[in-house]
C-alpha cells in the first residue's frame, strides 16, 4: 500500500492519544472531541449523533451504492479507572486512518463512504438507537463493515464466518420471596427460599440440556446468588444473576418461555412468589453471505480463519438487521511480545501494526468491490 509509513505513524498516533482518554459509554467527550477536531483538520464534514457520537460520507464521483464502516469509541470502568481494554482506540484509529486515506484519493472513489464513530458499544449499546435515529436511512447506508480485534488469532490473520457468528445475549434476574422462621426449632414454619432456590437451579439446567436442540448452540449460566441471613434461620429471600446466550431469535424466544414456565411451576409446589426478570440486551451477529464471500476473495484465503459461533456479543447486529453487513476479527495474538491476554484483561494490549493490517483490508475490500480504483 503506497503511502504505508505515513499512516503507520498516524493510526499508531491515534491509537496512543485515544487509550490516555478512555471514557465510559455516553460520556466519550474527550473522544469525540479529538476525533472531531482531526476530522475538521483533514478537512472532512461530519454530523453530531447522540451526543458524543460522529459519522458523516465522503462522497464518490459516480456512485452506485453506500458502504458504511462502524467504530466503536468507549472504553471500560475497572478497579484501575476507565481503561481500553477492549480494543476500541484500535477500532477508531483504524477508521480515522481509513477516512484520511480515502479523503486523500478522493480522484479513485467510485461509491460513497460513511463513516460511523459509535459511542457505547460495552452497554447499554449506541446501535440499537442509532438505527432508532435514522442514521443509515439518513446517509442511504447499503452495506456496513464492522470489526473488532481479537487476541485469540494470530497478527495478520482475519477470523470470520458466514451467517450466525457471535451470540444474542440476555441478562436475567431471580428473586424468590419464601418465609422466615426459626431454622432449628419451627421450619415447618417457614418457606425455604434456598431450598426453593436449589430445585429453580436443576430445573434451569435442563432448559438447554433437555429442550434445545443439542445442534443448537446455547447457554444458560448463574454467575451470582445471595440469600439467608444467619445459620439457623430459614432464609426468606433468595435473589439470583445470571446470563442466556445463543444465536437463533427463535431458540433465544424458547428459553425466556422455559424460564417463566419452570419458576411458575415451583411458584405453585412451593406456595411462594417467584419473580423473573429477563433483559433483552444484544441480538446475535448475522453476517451477510455475499459479503463474507468478497471478504475472503479479497482479503485472500491464506490470510483467512474460518471461526466457529462466539459467544461473544455485539451490537454491530442492530445495524445487520436494517441493511446486509459482515463483522470480522483482526488478529492481534503475537506470544514474542506478550500480547497474549485476553479482551477486558488489565493486561490486555496489542501492536498498532495491527491497525494497518486492518487498514489495508478495508482498502482491498473497497478496490475488490470497484468502489476504489486501483492505483
Amino acid at each position: 500500500m503506497k503511502d504505508y509509513l505515513y499512516f503507520k505513524e498516524v493510526v499508531k498516533k491515534h491509537r496512543e492519544n485515544l487509550n490516555k482518554i478512555a471514557e465510559i459509554g455516553r460520556k466519550e467527550y474527550k473522544t469525540s472531541e479529538y476525533i472531531r477536531n482531526y476530522l475538521k483538520k483533514i478537512g472532512v464534514e461530519y454530523k453530531k449523533w447522540l451526543d458524543t457520537g460522529t459519522a458523516g460520507i465522503i462522497k464518490g464521483k459516480n456512485p452506485q451504492k453506500t458502504i458504511a464502516f462502524r467504530a466503536d469509541i468507549d472504553g471500560l470502568m475497572t478497579e484501575c479507572g476507565i481503561q481500553h481494554l477492549c480494543g476500541h482506540d484500535g477500532h477508531t484509529s483504524i477508521l480515522l486512518g481509513l477516512i484520511e486515506y480515502i479523503n486523500n484519493n478522493k480522484e479513485r472513489l467510485n461509491d460513497n463512504i460513511v463513516f460511523i464513530f459509535q459511542p457505547a458499544e460495552e452497554g447499554p449499546g449506541g446501535a440499537e438507537e442509532l438505527v432508532k435515529e435514522g442514521i443509515l436511512k439518513y446517509y442511504k447506508v447499503d452495506q456496513i463493515y464492522g470489526l473488532h480485534i481479537y487476541p485469540e488469532i494470530p497478527e495478520g490473520k482475519f477470523g470470520i464466518r458466514e451467517g450466525y457468528f457471535l451470540s444474542q445475549i440476555g441478562d436475567f434476574e431471580i428473586d424468590i420471596l419464601g418465609k422466615s422462621s426459626h431454622g432449628g426449632a419451627y421450619p415447618d414454619k417457614g418457606i425455604d427460599a434456598i431450598a426453593i432456590y436449589a430445585n429453580l437451579v436443576t430445573g434451569m439446567q435442563t432448559i438447554v440440556s433437555r429442550n434445545i436442540n443439542p445442534i443448537d448452540n446455547a447457554i444458560v449460566s448463574i454467575g451470582k446468588v445471595e440469600g439467608g441471613s444467619r445459620r439457623n434461620i430459614i432464609a426468606e429471600n433468595v435473589h439470583m444473576e445470571g446470563t442466556i446466550r445463543c444465536f437463533k431469535p427463535e431458540i433465544y424466544k424458547k428459553i425466556k418461555t422455559r424460564f417463566y414456565e419452570i419458576a411458575e411451576g415451583i411458584s405453585k409446589a412451593y406456595n411462594c412468589e417467584i419473580k423473573v426478570t429477563i433483559r433483552d440486551d444484544y441480538h446475535p451477529v448475522n453476517n451477510n453471505s455475499e459479503l463474507c464471500k468478497e471478504f475472503i476473495n479479497a482479503i485472500e484465503e491464506e490470510n483467512i480463519i474460518i471461526l466457529d459461533p462466539l459467544m461473544i456479543s455485539e451490537d454491530f447486529s442492530y445495524y445487520q438487521e436494517e441493511v446486509p453487513g459482515i463483522f470480522f476479527m483482526l488478529g492481534a495474538r503475537n506470544e514474542e511480545k506478550g500480547y497474549t491476554n485476553c479482551l477486558h484483561n488489565l493486561k490486555f494490549n496489542f501492536d498498532e501494526i495491527i491497525c494497518m493490517n486492518a487498514l489495508d483490508a478495508y482498502i482491498k475490500i473497497l478496490e475488490y468491490k470497484g468502489s476504489l480504483n486501483k492505483k
